[in-house]
């Protein structure tokens, strides 16, 4: 297993109730090990994830069919 993380920047402001469904969401990707938005800046979410079973852009697609627009932060 090769644990990275990612950074994806979202677009439209989301409510705690949002930022949960898109979490729960994401943990269902196969070998994401923690989606999580970082305090205080709801925008930003950070993905830990295996790198050998999934992509960063397979999990900025996910995160744009949840309906937002978003970008990768730092690629």
């Amino acid at each position: 297993m090769n644990i990275s993380d990612v950074m994806i920047h979202i677009n439209e402001p989301l409510s705690e109730e949002a930022r949960r469904s898109l979490e729960n969401a994401l943990r269902k990707v196969e070998r994401v090990v923690s989606p999580g938005f970082n305090p205080g800046k709801a925008h930003l979410l950070v993905i830990a994830y295996d790198t050998e079973k999934t992509s960063t852009a397979a999990l900025l697609e996910k995160t744009r069919a949840a309906g937002y627009t978003a970008q990768l932060v730092g690629m």
